[in-house]
């Protein structure tokens, strides 16, 4: 049985879409693949969420932005866009949803905070309804 594949994407892939990968793979392990990506990449992952996940044990600081292709789509189940807009490719049977969240580039870390722990949430609710199991062991 194959696993299910999850695209995070946000403009950067610097902040949320980082973050978001970051919670999915730490609850998820290896029962959900996880990829994220960006419509105009950004040079660094923001230190700022870096930061923010850092405090909650997720290291996500060897993470570099990516470019959105239409292959990484494809490759996808569920696709999560995070203030793209029209830049994301739209297949049809694929399954999308649009998380609005603050954009964390330019904010302090407490603004990160509310922002990481918002894509908490949204990412155990995904789980869930992905039907997988968050991982044992992991917390």
């Amino acid at each position: 049985m194959s696993i299910p594949t999850v695209l995070f994407v946000c403009v950067h892939n610097a902040g949320r879409s980082q973050m978001a990968a970051g919670f999915l793979a730490h609850l998820a392990g290896d029962r959900i693949a996880v990829r994220s990506a960006g419509s105009m990449p950004g040079h660094q992952v923001n230190p700022v969420a870096v930061e923010a996940m850092a405090e909650i044990g997720i290291d996500i600081a060897g993470e570099q932005p990516k470019k959105l292709t239409d292959d990484a789509v494809l490759a996808s189940d569920v696709v999560i866009t995070m203030g793209c807009g029209d830049e994301c490719p739209f297949f049809p049977g694929k399954r999308y949803e649009d998380w609005v969240l603050t954009d964390p580039a330019g904010q302090g870390i407490e603004i990160v905070r509310e922002v990481r722990d918002e894509i908490r949430a949204r990412v155990e609710r995904l789980i869930e309804s992905l039907g997988v199991q968050e991982g044992v062991g992991h917390e």
